[in-house]
């Protein structure tokens, strides 16, 4: 059985990242880059939450030739509520992790 997703920091500003757009695909450089997480940290909460079934994979053909494809993820229904829902329990205040807005270029 797959261990249920937590309400780590970590994993909640993952969940309040993907929500900002739900319908897109996302890249995991793309998710580390703007959750500011290293990828020992990303990846894990990425498989956890696609066990449970919060989200969605797929591999990517390369845009340019000679590019590996690449991994990509989306909140699938069942993540977009669940996201929701433990969002919403933070107590006010309580913000999810982001990095500096200099570490991701806006």
């Amino acid at each position: 059985m797959p261990r249920k997703p937590n309400a780590a920091p970590q994993t909640l500003s993952v969940l309040d990242l993907l929500l900002e757009r739900p319908e897109d695909w996302h890249y995991g450089y793309d998710i580390s880059r703007r959750s500011g997480l290293k990828s020992g940290t990303l990846y894990p909460i990425l498989i956890r939450l696609a066990d449970n079934g919060w989200l969605e994979t797929r591999w990517a053909e390369p845009e340019r030739p000679g590019r590996p494809p690449r991994h990509t993820y989306r909140l699938t229904a069942e993540g977009v509520r669940a996201a929701k829902a433990a969002l919403a329990r933070l107590p006010e205040g309580r913000p999810v992790l982001r990095p500096p807005a200099e570490a991701t270029g806006e």
